[in-house]
């Protein structure tokens, strides 16, 4: 895309985690609440044309093999060209492994940006904002391909891991994506 085009639809597909959790009390207590993607895009003003499409209201510990594989159907079924998904970030790249594989047998031509947070979007102190303006930015310029947009980076998905000690995440046996 260049700079002065109009901007591609996005496809904002939701399978839940904590970037949709609502906490109810000190122990943790906390639900799936409604998707928050399209009030943070709201909120930050952004001009590119989205749907939201909520596939499940998971934990991303709770999601199973036939899960991960809902979300890659759909990605193929859509026919669209640049998707981002909000995931839990437990289980974040083993879902975009699913994809990209899934991607990559069928010829497939999309653009799949997987991305999530650390805090709840309903948090004052969130990386929401921040990893969602990110991966908004890296499915509209990344080529082809499954991805994931965490802490200011793009990770191939099939070489990041989240490292819980230092809550971020990182390469894991670099490959062509990372340095």
């Amino acid at each position: 895309m260049t700079p002065d085009a109009a901007p591609e639809p996005v496809l904002i597909l939701t399978t839940g985690g904590t970037i949709d959790k609502e906490y109810f009390d000190a122990k943790s207590a906390y639900e799936i609440g409604e998707p928050q993607i399209g009030a943070v895009l709201a909120e930050a003003g952004v001009t590119f044309p989205y749907t939201v499409e909520t596939l499940m209201r998971k934990d991303s510990l709770e999601l199973s093999d036939a899960d991960r594989q809902t979300v890659a159907d759909r990605v193929l079924a859509s026919g669209a060209r640049r998707v981002l998904v909000t995931h839990g970030t437990d289980t974040m790249a083993d879902t975009a492994r699913v994809v990209a594989d899934t991607l990559g047998r069928a010829g497939a031509q999309a653009t799949v940006v997987f991305v999530g947070s650390l805090a709840p979007a309903r948090f004052k102190a969130t990386d929401a904002e921040f990893n969602v303006g990110f991966a908004a930015a890296a499915v509209q310029t990344l080529g082809p391909g499954a991805y994931v947009a965490m802490n200011g980076r793009v990770f191939d998905p099939h070489h990041v891991r989240k490292d819980r000690d230092r809550n971020r995440f990182e390469v894991a046996d670099p490959g062509p994506l990372d340095p």
